[in-house]
């Protein structure tokens, strides 16, 4: 049912070293204010920090009050104020309001900025603009690596996607390579590199550097993991906009799974509390039914009950000795499973109820349709039905997968959503068009030699007419010959058998595998790009796809089964359990870093201009 590692599976790396390291430098710039202090915390960090230092840590190091950085006045009474931020020029406005307000009371305090996970000249530039910039202290906190489970490291920078994809701001390169140079050092060097992408590219240039200019830190070291792959957002857009289906994907679209942990309401409790839940593989529960098909979740679950109150039963005929053995043994255990199990039966119902009234199972038809490139005419009825009803009104998939709507369903998408949410998408709209998510056919893009012809031979008005019915069928998208390529779309005779899943694909129901997956695959085949020209040419990588292996003799067969791939702009869970399938297949095993964890309602709020 779960899915259990095979035997011979490599051993993972202890990434705990990157929780410790985080943890003793943050202590270290705390005493560097020595005596009491009040630290202010902006709300990005506070789930992160929670990991890593909790309150108790803090107060062992004289923090003695906490507060949220906010848009209005600071009532500390402290005479040292320590802020812990992201480096962001509305962050420095707020410390530059506080220090000039102090001026202007007579008020002298001392003041330090920690910047995580890197200090940008524009921040000290507006301290200086602000005339406050010789009263603070300026340091940063390198923490850019935060395990969230045992094969998962995430930077927690959902910015990354907005900043880079769309602004084009290459800010967090430097932030990037110093994560890859990190983890170089506590875990020896990576013999095979490979990646795609220009962020990636350009990643991995800096990272490289980082590693000449302090040579000799890891050489002579044994690789713990023989390969990273290293993969930009933008080469696969399709996958991170599909709806998820396996359960740890859907808990994340129902209800927001945020730095590893998740907030179930009441409606999942059954109590009129909410209790919040840390998702990963100490949840015994958790870790057997993470990558599996919703469909087989409710059966594994009602088994998994059926067991654990057979061993409850067992108590019935014991004696004085065995039920003081059970007691201090396994009644512990028991009980949290019984508690574990309880909410991830109250979240599947939750989910349950929640996609049944959204109509998911159209959703995910029409999905598969647009995949397959059956249907576009209905499919885009589709999504302009859910427009008008203002149900998850995204045209997003559509535009992905067509690569380019005719201009007639482009105007008539545009409108029926600006209408039915407001013009102040307008922007949104154009930020779909620039990151090359939503586009429109250029005249005469999808005319062959034939079409052609045909036109010469007919009216203007005809012609046009044959040139949108051709259109329509969106023959010449990039998705559809990658598709083919590299067998995205299964053909399978019969029912896909989500039990016994044959493939990548069943994380979206055995209808496509997910491009970013396939990918790694095919390179992991090949070692390299070679014979991946014509793919590489598709995505419009040519210049970006690059391979680098070194010699390693030191490299033993167990650390070249461990793969790390990296997403940079982030990554899905439903990719995750993909690879994981594979990893269980083919005897690798893989690490995940990515960027932040997506879904595709975070992808399209980055390119929304409208904040909720």
């Amino acid at each position: 049912m779960a899915f259990p590692h095979r035997p011979d599976a490599p051993e993972l790396p202890d990434f705990s070293m990157l929780k410790r390291l985080a943890r003793d430098q943050l202590i270290y710039l705390l005493e560097q204010l020595p005596g009491k202090k009040d630290l202010f915390i902006e709300a990005d960090l506070m789930s992160p920090l929670d990991r890593i230092a909790n309150v108790s840590i803090l107060k062992q190091h004289e923090v003695d009050k906490l507060y949220k950085v906010e848009n209005k006045p600071a009532l500390s009474s402290n005479e040292q104020l320590c802020f812990l931020v992201r480096p962001r020029i509305k962050n420095m406005r707020y410390v530059a309001s506080l220090v000039n307000a102090d001026k202007l009371a007579g008020r002298t305090r001392k003041y330090k900025v920690i910047f995580s996970p890197q200090k940008f000249h524009a921040c000290e530039m507006v301290l200086e603009e602000e005339g406050v910039f010789g009263d603070v202290s300026c340091d940063e906190w390198a923490f850019s690596l935060l395990p969230l489970d045992v094969d998962l490291l995430s930077m927690e920078l959902p910015e990354f996607f907005r900043d880079y994809f769309l602004e084009g701001d290459q800010r967090w390169i430097n932030t990037v390579a110093q994560a890859l140079h990190l983890l170089s050092t506590l875990y020896g060097p990576f013999p095979n590199c490979y990646g795609i992408g220009r962020c990636s590219k350009m990643s991995y240039e800096l990272w490289r550097k980082l590693e000449e200019e302090e040579d000799g830190e890891t050489k002579g070291r044994r690789p713990e993991i023989g390969h990273i792959f290293l993969l930009d957002r933008d080469v696969d857009f399709v996958t991170a906009l599909c709806s998820q289906v396996v359960y740890e994907g859907l808990v994340d679209d129902t209800f927001r799974i945020k730095c590893g942990s998740v907030d179930f309401g009441p409606e999942v409790t059954s109590s009129d509390r909410s209790l919040k839940v840390l998702l990963n593989a100490e949840d015994k529960v958790f870790s057997e039914i993470r990558n599996e098909h919703f469909s087989n979740v409710f059966g594994f679950l009602s088994q998994k009950a059926r067991n654990l109150q057979a061993q409850y039963d067992r108590r019935r005929g014991m004696d004085i000795k065995q039920m003081k053995n059970f007691v201090s043994q396994e009644l512990k255990g028991l009980k949290q499973e019984h508690r574990l199990l309880s909410v991830h039966i109250g979240a599947c119902e939750s989910i349950m109820k929640k996609k049944t009234k959204q109509d998911f199972q159209e959703l995910i038809k029409t999905e598969h349709a647009l995949l397959e490139g059956f249907n576009i005419r209905e499919s885009t009825s589709y999504i302009e039905e859910h427009i008008d009803r203002q149900v998850s009104g995204w045209p997003g998939l559509l535009g992905t997968v067509c690569h380019g709507l005719i201009p007639k369903d482009y105007r008539s998408l545009k409108t029926q959503y600006l209408q039915s949410y407001g013009p102040e998408h307008l922007l949104t709209f154009s930020n779909l068009r620039r990151a090359g998510l939503l586009t429109e056919q250029a005249p005469g893009d999808t005319l062959t030699a034939v079409e052609s012809k045909v036109s010469k031979l007919v009216t203007d008005k005809a012609a046009g007419k044959i040139t949108d019915a051709f259109s329509s069928l969106a023959k010449k998208s990039n998705f559809r010959a990658l598709s083919k390529k590299l067998n995205l779309i299964p053909r399978v005779d019969g029912e896909y058998d989500l039990k016994v899943p044959r493939d990548m694909a069943y994380v979206f129901s055995g209808a496509y595998v997910p491009l970013s997956c396939r990918l790694i695959e095919q390179v992991l085949e090949r070692r390299s790009w070679q014979g991946l020209d014509e793919v590489v040419r598709l995505l419009n990588c040519g210049e970006l796809a690059f391979t680098d292996m070194t010699k390693e003799d030191k490299a033993s067969s167990e650390s070249l089964r461990l793969i790390l791939v990296v997403f940079l702009g982030g990554c899905t869970f439903s990719e995750i359990s993909a690879l994981r399938f594979l990893g269980r297949e083919k005897g690798y095993r893989f690490i995940f870093l990515t960027t932040a964890v997506t879904n595709s309602a975070r992808l399209m709020e980055a390119m929304s201009e409208v904040k909720a």
